[in-house]
């Protein structure tokens, strides 16, 4: 008898992954209904999820009317469960390595694809030789389009701070941008370069210049973010980038230059609703995991 209780007490030790999961969604979304969107979960389970953990560790989360906070538990955990997800995910990865194949659909931005989104692709590329990606370039809005119609499996997608269906992934600046040592910014009407009409940034940007009452025009649209980026390196026009993606040859308009300031985005990562295939959710796990180093608490 003695024994099975020993045994018994041992099986509570085990921890539920995706409990885990859903105190991380919590703490980086600062909301249970947003991290409920996220999880594809109804508020309710994630906050029964929440109750159950808080029943092992203590409070994690203080709650008022406008947001969620974490405890000074809650801070001291985080960023272990943040690695003891890391280091589950990987495991399951050497599990299951040798099944891995099929193609895979990823969509993501342009600037996004040009910038930190290579390193990740190259380290998928050489775990899972058997694996094919095809990189889908297009305009925030029009890759969630196809990732709700099913047509993208794996999607990274900037949208303002704020719900979302997707998962955030980091949050960044919107910045103004300029050529190293230009004057565009000076110029009446404002010149604006924008790589499409439907950029998930120019609603955000063309606001904040309405609400400002800066005259602006348009220099270029054209979907080609390296046409869009020579406007902007001859010092033709001003564009708008995340601070994580401003190329090395351009650079931040200061404040002091009397810009109107823009919102923070989201990167949000999106997937179709319903069962993924191994080889898509691995991708996902693959581009959580280099971006989850990089977060606060880790």
């Amino acid at each position: 008898m003695e024994r099975i209780t020993i045994q018994n007490t041992r099986m509570r030790r085990n921890l539920d992954m995706g409990l885990l999961r859903t105190f991380v969604a919590v703490a980086d979304h600062a909301s249970m209904t947003a991290a409920g969107n996220a999880l594809h979960l109804s508020q309710s389970a994630v906050s029964q999820q929440i109750s159950r953990l808080e029943d092992l560790s203590g409070a994690l989360f203080t709650r008022d009317r406008r947001r969620i906070r974490l405890t000074a538990t809650g801070e001291r955990l985080l960023g272990k469960v943040r690695r003891l997800l890391v280091l589950n995910d990987e495991l399951w990865s050497d599990m299951t390595t040798d099944a891995m194949s099929g193609q895979v659909r990823l969509g993501a931005p342009y600037d996004l694809a040009g910038t930190w989104l290579a390193p990740i692709l190259k380290s998928y590329t050489e775990n899972y030789p058997l694996v094919d990606i095809m990189l889908v370039c297009a305009a925030s809005p029009d890759l969630l389009a196809s990732t709700l119609d099913g047509t993208i499996d794996v999607a990274l997608i900037e949208e303002p701070l704020g719900p979302s269906r997707g998962e955030c992934l980091i949050v960044d600046r919107l910045v103004w941008v300029g050529a190293k040592s230009g004057s565009a910014h000076l110029k009446t009407p404002f010149p604006v370069s924008m790589v499409a009409e439907t950029c998930g940034f120019r609603p955000a940007v063309l606001r904040a210049l309405s609400e400002h009452g800066v005259a602006w025009r348009t220099v270029f649209e054209s979907g080609s973010i390296d046409a869009s980026t020579a406007t902007v390196r001859s010092d033709l026009a001003i564009t708008a980038l995340l601070t994580s993606t401003v190329p090395a040859d351009l650079e931040i308009v200061p404040t002091e230059a009397g810009l109107p300031e823009l919102p923070p985005f989201a990167i949000n990562l999106h997937m179709p609703n319903g069962h993924a295939p191994p080889a898509a959710t691995e991708l996902a796990r693959h581009i959580r995991e280099s971006l989850i180093r990089h977060l606060p608490g880790t």
